[in-house]
């Protein structure tokens, strides 16, 4: 099968979340499997390209037309990668915006970035399906079933759209329309029309084929009031073309037993390297780690966006009482500033205790997930989350709350059967924080079933190949069927 990503961002080539691993890990997988998979992106600040393919495209966007041309780089791992050239748009130091707020012609950089795909599909390489990611490229569909409805090249081309964060949708003006060259008839509910503004996912949650998210609990999750960020509706209304396929990780990376960021291997059978592991994460962060008791101490890491949606505001309700336990915390991240600052003031309170490097580090994120005993993710929501996986793999017991990919990732752990692999809690609260976390201290206090727990969730697979397995169950659905387009049945 010959598939195409549409992408605002994947691996090697640019990242600002987790989007960007699942763009690379998954056609990875895809291509180990026996297909051609090919990636367009934008070309951003610093991306190298081999040759240009089509000098010139023509995008007419209101006022305004444009000349972008599509080049390609560099494959790797047997995915080809090419992009949408144009620097006026893309040749920017971020890709969606930046310490003022997000780019005020996104609109229209992303609807350009749409257009282009479709020419790409015509011109350079058509696929068997495509594959789109997010609000970015989520007009791909619309367009495909509107203003090239009756074009006989790319009209039956079935489309999947993936959501990896719904609180994202890519919400304009109404004036946006004209700026995007996009006709006024799809200013309707039944298109991007959404409370007088519109909205770029939730067309392509209408016009996409079919529709899969993160993991299957996040499935359900985003078709309540609770998580469906007023795309409940929506949702809903497609949820028999709605598939929640779990993220997979790529182990070539993330694993103890070949890892080169840390301080010694280790695997299931002999955990004795993670011993190294902890004692130089100790020293990255300034942290006591000479005597016996330094070293026995409980070590809870966090890598992490500093946000709300991360639980945050929790461990702010209960950090006095997290640290009258006997742990150390190594925290790695930024994000918003009165987290930046929760931290700063824990760490100078505690600095015996408490580690902080606000940033990002790939090479200490490896370390703590490593030299960590426990790793902790308090979310209100989490799509799917990958550092939970990560951790599982390297014998760091994830504390996290019961949702989304952390629950479907995650089993608690009994005692008793000596069944389960971390620690969840349900209720959004700061104290079901502070008792999840205390079981597992508890457990911790008893090394050989701490071993058993340990062992328990690197037993765990969550490599790509099942997950890319699924998606190709979902790419044939999508060329089996195809949705019957009914003006005026949508929701808002």
């Amino acid at each position: 099968m010959k598939i195409l990503f549409v992408a605002s961002e994947g691996l090697p080539y640019s990242k600002t979340g987790g989007l960007a691993d699942v763009v690379e890990g998954l056609p990875k997988a895809l291509v180990e499997m026996g297909h051609q998979v090919a990636v367009l992106l934008p070309r951003y600040h610093g991306n190298r390209v081999t040759s240009t393919l089509v000098s010139s495209v023509t995008v007419s966007l209101g006022d305004q037309v444009r000349f972008p041309s599509i080049a390609e780089g560099v494959s790797v791992a047997g995915v080809r990668y090419f992009f949408v050239d144009d620097p006026g748009y893309f040749d920017r130091e971020q890709p969606y915006g930046d310490k003022s707020g997000e780019y005020p012609d996104n609109a229209e950089r992303f609807t350009e970035f749409s257009r282009v795909a479709i020419e790409f599909a015509k011109r350079v390489l058509l696929p068997d399906v495509i594959h789109c990611h997010d609000w970015q490229t989520a007009l791909v569909p619309v367009l495909l079933r509107t203003q090239h409805a009756d074009d006989p090249a790319v009209r039956s081309l079935p489309v999947v759209l993936t959501i990896h964060n719904l609180a994202y949708q890519g919400m304009f003006p109404q004036s946006a329309l004209r700026k995007a060259g996009l006709p006024a008839q799809l200013f309707a509910m039944d298109a991007l029309e959404f409370y007088g503004r519109i909205n770029f996912l939730k067309g392509g949650l209408l016009f996409a084929d079919y529709l899969s998210t993160v993991s299957r609990r996040y499935a359900k999750e985003i078709q309540t009031p609770e998580y469906g960020a007023g795309l409940e509706g929506v949702i809903v209304q497609r949820a028999d073309r709605l598939v929640g396929i779990l993220n997979g990780v790529d182990y070539s990376i993330w694993s103890p037993e070949t890892d080169t960021l840390i301080a010694q291997n280790y695997s299931a059978p002999n955990l004795d390297g993670k011993k190294a592991c902890k004692k130089d994460l100790l020293n990255a962060f300034k942290l006591p780690a000479d005597k016996l008791e330094d070293l026995e101490r409980p070590v809870v890491g966090i890598v992490s966006r500093f946000a709300d949606q991360k639980g945050f505001d929790l461990i702010a309700q209960v950090a006095g009482e997290m640290m009258k336990e006997d742990l150390s915390f190594v925290v790695l991240g930024t994000g918003q500033v009165e987290y930046e600052r929760l931290f700063k003031l824990l760490a100078e309170k505690y600095p015996r205790s408490v580690g902080v490097k606000i940033g990002y580090d790939n090479p200490l994120a490896h370390k703590i997930e490593a030299g960590a005993d426990m790793f902790l993710m308090p979310s209100r929501y989490e799509p799917c989350g990958l550092n939970q996986i990560y951790s599982l793999r390297y014998g760091t017991v994830p504390v996290v709350r019961a949702t989304g990919g952390l629950d479907d990732t995650v089993q608690n752990f009994d005692a008793k059967t000596q069944q389960g692999t971390g620690f969840k809690f349900d209720a959004y609260d700061g104290n079901a924080l502070l008792d999840s976390l205390r079981r597992a201290l508890k457990v911790y206090r008893e090394p050989k079933l701490w071993r058993a727990l340990q062992k328990n969730g690197m037993a765990k697979d969550f490599s790509w190949k099942t997950s890319a397995a699924a998606y190709v169950t979902l790419y044939e659905a999508a060329k089996r069927s195809r949705i019957p387009r009914v003006v005026g049945t949508s929701k808002h």
